[in-house]
């Protein structure tokens, strides 16, 4: 078993930047997208030593079964697919043994090899959820799968979680945001308290070819670096400064900002803390998802999830469509 690096634990203590009374309540959400074995092992760690150092909270969301990470190189002929490979210098984040695993390499089990440190970011203090079990799989096969194949997939990395951690996910954020309506009552059924599978955004109950789901969306809010680097000739730290504008001038006290292990737990991890530390000098409390959902009222409206494209990312993702209700009087997120 790969053992926790001792970033994990940094010997600093929490930081308390002074909040700015400008905007006393905004909040920010930090959802981590863990797709590989890579970075599990080296990713995971150095974010979780960089948040604890700063106070913010996060919540980490795991791939737990094989990383087949070569395989979705198959998506080559997907429209914008390449473009985007070519935008975010692929290669130079995943590295080439990642990209061979499931082709010419075996594909590792994530849970197996490093269970230790995904134990150690929980113990941490920080929130786990589950991401999936085969990213690739799931991301490239749930969209058309039945009901069958999706119980399947979902069961494997609820099980290939308990494995790791003792006991069972209690939110699931989609990998690729890429769900059907079989998953909407999967999340039901295994009583998970909240899913991140959409961009949106505000929380909302979600509705999907006929299924109405009980289980709380928190979709993404914010667009991600890999979706603006490259764009009108963005850097990295643009893309940051983008990220931070957008947090400004959107209407919402609270946002949903997605980040990858892979990505910004890595060669881009400078830009990344820049921008944490813009947040905190504003005033922003950087929190896990499960302090958004602790606030969510009963007046969440129903929303249809809709399959649109996104700019900056390849083929289409679920998303938060057009309203089914009208909200009640208790607003879905308190002040």
């Amino acid at each position: 078993m790969a053992q926790p690096p001792a970033a994990v634990q940094p010997a600093a203590a929490p930081q308390s930047p002074a909040a700015s009374s400008t905007h006393p309540q905004r909040r920010v959400a930090l959802k981590v997208d863990v797709d590989t074995l890579r970075g599990t092992l080296h990713g995971v760690p150095q974010l979780a030593a960089l948040l604890r150092g700063l106070g913010a909270g996060a919540t980490f969301y795991f791939s737990v079964g094989p990383d087949h990470t070569g395989r979705a190189l198959k998506r080559i002929l997907r429209p914008g697919f390449l473009r985007k490979v070519r935008r975010t210098s692929v290669a130079s984040h995943y590295g080439a043994r990642t990209l061979l695993y499931g082709t010419l390499l075996p594909g590792p089990r994530i849970g197996a090899r490093a269970g230790d440190v995904m134990r150690a970011v929980r113990d941490a203090g920080f929130e786990v959820g589950v991401h999936c079990y085969d990213h690739v799989r799931w991301q490239d096969g749930v969209r058309a799968a039945g009901a069958a194949w999706t119980r399947r997939e979902f069961e494997r990395a609820l099980t290939a979680f308990a494995e790791v951690f003792g006991e069972p996910p209690r939110s699931h954020a989609a990998a690729g945001w890429q769900i059907n309506a079989h998953v909407l009552r999967l999340e039901q059924e295994f009583g998970l308290a909240f899913a991140s599978d959409t961009r949106g955004s505000r929380p909302f109950y979600p509705s999907m070819d006929g299924v109405e789901g009980r289980c709380a969306q928190i979709p993404t809010t914010l667009p991600t670096f890999d979706e603006l680097i490259g764009v009108d000739g963005r850097d990295a730290a643009a893309a940051a400064a983008e990220v931070l504008r957008i947090t400004r001038v959107a209407p919402s006290a609270a946002h949903v900002f997605t980040l990858h292990a892979e990505l910004e737990g890595m060669k881009l991890l400078p830009p990344f803390e820049r921008l944490l530390r813009s947040w905190l000098e504003e005033g922003c409390a950087l929190i896990a998802m499960r302090d958004l959902a602790a606030r969510l009222g009963t007046g969440m409206p129903r929303h249809r999830v809709e399959l649109e494209e996104v700019p900056g990312r390849s083929g289409t993702l679920a998303v938060q469509g057009r309203p089914l209700e009208a909200p009640g009087s208790v607003p879905a997120l308190g002040p």
